[in-house]
């Protein structure tokens, strides 16, 4: 990951990157720092953090960090092009006290919301579908988060911003796994679970994100690093 001294420096050839959401796109725990590690053409600031939804991300102050980030200005005044990718759900679910979002009338409008305020700051969004959970029922892969999945793309829609299908395209591939195998994914014990990741994880499911954002913005594939 790019530090914020590094993001404020140089401007890089291409659009700088930020990254907004939940512990499954954190350091340690998710997907975003080996994302961040594809992109090493330009500047990419892994801003998600573990056990926030999409009203304690901004509750808590966090999302004032990317606005500053979206409205700092270079020496010659112009602001630097950016990119936000913005991925919310597993903590807005039922049942976390200070987290949960009602997903009718909550989740959706905040999403909205954050989408505005980028494009209004001159960034660019792309909404990013939650990633899944790796629990087998009776040997069939529950996907309990589709319906936050449906609110992000129909927020997409209505904003007129890009969305990538996390969702879909994670579960499709875990559920042709099978449990043992989407097991290696997790990180290892005494951490393990089903919804955060170690390295492979890290790997497989940024390599999801990276291809999806190609084919949302071809362009995109210059800042692409050389490997996997």
């Amino acid at each position: 990951m790019c530090s914020l001294a590094q993001a404020q420096g140089q401007p890089p050839s291409g659009p700088r990157f930020i990254l907004v959401g939940d512990s499954t796109m954190a350091p340690r725990s998710g997907y975003g720092n080996a994302l961040c590690a594809r992109l090493q053409q330009v500047a990419c600031i892994n801003l998600a953090r573990g056990g926030r939804s999409s009203m304690s991300f901004r509750a808590e102050g966090l999302w004032d960090t990317v606005l500053a980030l979206l409205n700092e200005r270079g020496e010659n005044g112009a602001k630097q092009k950016t990119l936000v990718l913005i991925q919310f759900g597993h903590n807005d679910q039922p049942g976390k006290p200070g987290r949960s979002t009602d997903l009718a009338t909550e989740f959706g409008p905040n999403m909205a919301g954050y989408v505005k305020e980028v494009k209004a700051a001159g960034g660019e969004v792309v909404l990013i579908t939650p990633l899944t959970r790796r629990t087998f029922k009776t040997g069939d892969l529950d996907n309990d988060l589709r319906p936050w999945a449906e609110a992000v793309i129909r927020v997409g829609a209505e904003q007129g911003v890009p969305v990538l299908d996390l969702n879909a395209i994670s579960h499709a591939a875990v559920a042709a796994m099978g449990q043992p195998a989407a097991d290696t994914l997790a990180e290892a014990p005494p951490r393990f679970d089903r919804t955060h990741l170690g390295p492979k994880g890290a790997e497989l499911f940024s390599g999801q994100v990276m291809e999806g954002l190609i084919k949302l913005r071809p362009e995109l594939a210059t800042a692409k690093t050389l490997g996997p």
